[in-house]
């Protein structure tokens, strides 16, 4: 019989943090689900240190399986065969022996709808050959399984070896038939996993997936304060509401695929995922024409027959089947995105996959080559605001 985690009491999830017990939330990458929380692999960094549940280390359930799927499926900001969809993603590993079977309930229930969302899962644990097998019986969902790689040797910032993150790669693409494979080269942090010999490891894996994405480090107040009270090796000097990739770093990564060295390289998750399954880009990043220079020709082509410009009218429209969203004000509309006053972050990325266009918060305006980014490294007389 599969292995599954305890469903916590009525009284045990009251007594959770406010936002540890918000099942569905909707991140950049897809409407969030989250009702098994609690990973003992205890990465340093780990985004459950913003969530208040960074000493949960045994998964618990705060629902039943079906349960689950249906409030993400009736969810005001889930939309049918369109809004990406990620499963486990914030507060445990969906790989773990006793979280797996939860994540095949959902996957093969949303299947089961025949609904073709994407899927994201997010991994660093061991993939078998058996995972693979189940996997590849799903007929509807576009399921990417993006598979953390770091290389980061510090047993106190990463207690799980990366060998288990690279076999797991190795097996899922070798496997791989109805889903697609993501080498997630996640957090590159300078000094600690950026010499010449992990960027030449990261080019080697990137033949054993479909594509790679590479990104930087979290560095928000809470993981700061842990590395601090645990006499860690401090990245950056202060924290960012942004991820940090520094502009030397990203030089860097970019010389190590160039000239067909490594496979297809991605800055940001969802070009790397559409690409994989031969489809537009679902975050609309096309108008970001810098964040383009590194894509393939073909899928520069998929983007870019796909890129439509809204208009405030379609935008209102859009937003109106928010309750309470009525009176989003829509400041610019450029070729890049439409840049939007009144909407937090989960109503703007509602939009933005509603309309497969960047839809971008007035009070956060993003730079030049910054996109999603910091601007930790970069050269601040180059940081042109363009929206």
């Amino acid at each position: 019989m599969p292995v599954t985690v305890p469903l916590l009491s009525r009284e045990q999830i009251e007594r959770l943090p406010e936002r540890a017990r918000e099942v569905v939330e909707y991140r950049k990458s897809g409407l969030s689900l989250n009702h098994i929380q609690g990973c003992p692999l205890d990465c340093a960094y780990c985004i459950r240190h913003t969530y208040g549940v960074w000493d949960m280390r045994q998964p618990r359930a705060l629902m039943p399986d079906a349960e689950a799927v249906e409030a993400l499926v009736s969810h005001p900001y889930f939309q049918p065969d369109r809004t990406p969809v990620q499963v486990f993603n914030r507060a445990t590993d969906p790989f773990l022996p006793r979280v797996k079977e939860h994540l095949f309930n959902v996957l093969e229930d949303l299947d089961a709808r025949g609904l073709t969302n994407h899927v994201l899962v997010i991994t660093r644990y061991r993939i078998d050959p058996e995972d693979c097998e189940r996997l590849n019986r799903l007929r509807n969902i576009r399921l990417t399984l993006l598979v953390t790689y770091s290389g980061i040797e510090d047993e106190r910032i990463e207690p799980v070896r990366s060998s288990i993150a690279e076999a797991s790669l190795r097996t899922a693409f070798d496997h791989a038939q109805r889903y697609r494979v993501i080498l997630y080269w996640r957090p590159l942090v300078p000094g600690l996993n950026d010499s010449p010999e992990h960027l030449a490891k990261a080019v080697e894996l990137s033949h054993h997936a479909h594509a790679t994405v590479f990104t930087g480090l979290f560095y928000r107040d809470e993981i700061a304060d842990y590395y601090k009270a645990n006499g860690l090796p401090e990245p950056y000097s202060g924290t960012a509401r942004r991820k940090i990739v520094p502009e030397t770093l990203e030089r860097r990564v970019l010389g190590a695929f160039a000239d067909g060295r490594g496979g297809p390289l991605f800055r940001k998750t969802s070009c790397s995922v559409s690409f994989a399954h031969e489809v537009p880009d679902y975050n609309g990043h096309y108008g970001i024409r810098e964040l383009c220079d590194i894509c393939p020709a073909k899928q520069l082509a998929f983007c870019g027959d796909a890129h439509l410009v809204p208009t405030a009218d379609h935008i209102r429209d859009l937003a109106r089947r928010l309750p309470g969203r009525e009176d989003v004000e829509v400041v610019e509309i450029t070729e890049r995105a439409a840049i939007v006053a009144g909407l937090d972050e989960q109503p703007r990325y509602f939009l933005q996959h509603g309309l497969g266009f960047q839809v971008h918060d007035q009070r956060h305006p993003h730079k030049h080559r910054l996109h999603g980014r910091a601007d930790v490294g970069w050269d601040a007389a180059q940081q042109e605001v363009l929206s």
